[in-house]
């Protein structure tokens, strides 16, 4: 006798059972490890710790990166970023005083009990940094400031940091639009020198 299957409709009272939701995980990148360094981030944000009459909301922000990280002995005495955060726990408002506090106590902590875990540090080649430096360079006369002047270091790595910290032609034409522009726009040059104007605002405005 032939054998026949009989398919039966899903009775609606009886939904089919749910499985459980899958996990989502979130993937990690290289950088986003605490003990993995970038040094260009590092003089970065120091460059805006150390720049004079910075508002509280980029001292903030440049701590609060920093606390992210944990630089190796080697990187705190090349960059001298732990002088610059202690220097801080001294600074009139509370919140960054408080900050820089938390962060130099850990890192010296962690140095402390981890001296022979080096992190991994990333730093630039050779050639990236001549470009760089000579991108400085014209800043600072764009600025009619002496060389090497703070003021133009920090304007140069907030650009390499808004075009992914590469050499590139965005890089290439925001540092041109940013030596146009103070070169020949008094009032702007203005603003920038006196912290009117801040630097992040200022790059962020000429990003090519």
């Amino acid at each position: 006798m032939d054998r026949f299957v009989v398919r039966r409709a899903r009775c609606p009272e009886s939904p089919r059972r749910a499985g459980p939701a899958p996990r989502a995980y979130r993937q990690a990148t290289l950088e986003s490890l605490k003990a993995v360094v970038v040094v260009e981030d590092i003089k970065r944000w120091k460059s805006m710790l150390e720049l004079p009459g910075q508002p509280k909301e980029n001292l903030i922000e440049a701590l609060e990166e920093l606390k992210k990280k944990i630089p190796s002995k080697e990187v705190l005495l090349s960059t001298k970023i732990g002088h610059t955060v202690n220097k801080m726990r001294k600074h009139s408002d509370h919140d960054v005083a408080s900050l820089a506090k938390d962060i130099y106590t850990e890192w010296r902590t962690f140095i402390k009990d981890h001296s022979n875990k080096p992190s991994i540090e990333v730093r630039s080649d050779p050639k990236t940094e001549a470009f760089r430096k000579n991108a400085r360079k014209l800043l600072c006369e764009a600025l009619d400031l002496e060389i090497d002047h703070p003021l133009a270091e920090n304007i140069e790595r907030e650009a390499f940091h808004l075009s992914s910290r590469l050499i590139s032609a965005p890089y290439r034409r925001t540092v041109r639009a940013l030596v146009f522009s103070l070169k020949h726009k008094p009032e702007i040059r203005a603003e920038v020198k006196t912290g009117m104007l801040t630097v992040p605002a200022f790059v962020q405005s000429h990003k090519k």
